[in-house]
This record gives C-alpha cells, structure tokens and sequence, in this order.
C-alpha cells in the first residue's frame, strides 16, 4: 500500500463515523500531516506547472461525493482569487511554500482580509463555513513551484461556490473542475 492509499482509508473512515466536523477536521489534519510530511509519493504528472495558471490535479474522487483529494500546483507567482468552499476542508503542503490569507465578507461591502499565514511543508490547515471559508491562497514563492494536498468534504470540482469582488463583496458562482480529465487510480 502506498501513503496516498492509507490516507484515503484513513480519512474515509473518518466520514463514515459522523464526527462532529471539529472532530474529523481535527483528525483529519493528523492524518494529511502524515502524508505530507515526506514528499516522496506523489507522480510528476500530479506535480506539473502551467506557466500561467495554476494546475488543480484530482488525486482521488469518493464515489458517493463525500470527499475528494486534490493536488493544487503554483507555479511563481500565481494564486486563487478570493474564494469559498462551502464544505469542510484540509491544506497540506507537499512542497515549497504557501501564503493563505482569510476574508471577511459583509455583502455591500468590501472584502477584508483578517490574517494570512505561511504553510510550510508538511504543515496542515483547515477552512470550512464554521472554521472560516473565505480565502485566498498564493504560491509564495518567487523563483519555483509549491504543491499543496486539499481534501475536501465534497467532490470540489462539481461544487458550485463563489469567488468575491474585493472592493465590494460581491459573489459571483463557480465550479473549478479538475485539470485532469479522469481519475487516476494513484495507489497501484
């Protein structure tokens, strides 16, 4: 078996039990720690920059929707626009080095942001609509690629959720989709 295979059971089963989501984000990012703390898993097909958008590669899709894996690949420079999940979720970095930075959002008003933070790798964080859903994530490096590993409580890439304008909050819908057009079976 390999890492990315005992993460995906681990983390299964940690939806199938119920939890309480403080419960399963907290048990969750014992368990993403663990398959992040070692970059020495994921193929370089997951792992490839695109030279002016960052690359969202779906790792693993759970066939009842109730979770999904993702590896997220910044090339210098690039980052989300400010977004939402609407659904619990886990940040991991794989590989070099990201910047988060959180929102507020008050409809009619401009978005703020409330704190940013630095991932390092093999450090984990959560988002979710009761932790804080509103951010925007950033390749915080000038001169190389980052990676980071998501979990999502859903299969983020059918979700519909929302990007907002900075100067006056507006929402506006969308679904990111995958950069890869099938699921890959990683754990072979």
């Amino acid at each position: 078996m390999t890492k990315l295979l005992d993460f995906i059971q681990g983390i299964t089963r940690l939806v199938e039990a119920n939890l309480p989501e403080n419960l399963l984000v907290s048990e969750g990012s014992v368990l993403l720690k663990k398959l992040v703390e070692k970059d020495d898993w994921l193929p370089e097909a997951y792992a490839k920059p695109h030279a002016d958008f960052y690359k969202q590669y779906l790792l693993y899709a759970d066939p009842l929707d109730r979770l999904s894996v993702v590896s997220f690949v910044w090339g210098p420079g690039q980052k989300t626009p400010v977004h939402d999940h609407l659904t619990w979720g886990l940040v991991g970095c794989l590989r070099g080095r990201e910047k988060q930075t959180t929102y507020t959002n008050n409809p009619g008003q401009s978005c703020m942001p409330t704190e940013t933070s630095i991932l390092l790798p093999g450090q984990v964080y959560a988002v979710s609509p009761e932790l804080g859903d509103i951010h925007e994530v950033a390749n915080d490096l000038p001169d190389q690629p980052s990676i980071s590993i998501h979990v999502y409580g859903r299969n983020i890439g059918r979700v519909q959720r929302h990007v907002f304008d900075l100067a006056t909050g507006a929402q506006k819908t969308f679904v990111s989709n995958y950069a890869n057009e099938t699921v890959p079976n990683l754990w072979f």
